[in-house]
């Protein structure tokens, strides 16, 4: 005995209304996820600018940049040896991190850009620094 054509239809419109509410929700999640990872990053670059800043006793310059970490500035006189990070990481939309030391929000700003590569912007295109990793 097979399935008649309204049980079918009945299924495939089950289906349909499924597809309708989850595939938004998955189809948005890749966005999320690269919020997150941008956050995660900003979070570790700027332990490790703590960590030398208290071998250094001050932060890098904004012309130092996040390369501090990777590569000794001349000024450094208490670099750790390996550095601080192996690479500097690029943001998840594939652009660097920014730095900005004396930053606008504090001692120093890292941040990135976002989706849009530019500054400001709603949703996943707002920047992202170390000053909102809570919201």
């Amino acid at each position: 005995r097979g399935f008649t054509l309204i049980e079918v239809m009945v299924v495939v419109v089950i289906l349909s209304i499924l597809a309708a509410v989850v595939v938004p929700r998955i189809m948005d999640n890749p966005d999320k996820a690269r919020v997150v990872k941008a956050k995660q990053d900003i979070r570790v670059i700027k332990n490790q600018l703590d960590l030398y800043r208290l071998h250094n006793f001050r932060y890098p310059t904004t012309e130092q940049g996040l390369e501090a970490l990777v590569r000794k500035p001349a000024e450094a006189t208490h670099w750790q040896e390996g550095g601080y990070l192996d690479k500097l990481p690029k943001d998840p939309w594939g652009k660097p991190y920014q730095y900005l030391s004396p930053g606008q929000h504090g001692d120093l700003d890292i941040y990135s850009l976002g989706a849009d590569g530019q500054s400001g912007g709603e949703g996943v295109d707002a920047d992202i620094g170390n000053w909102n990793l809570d919201e």
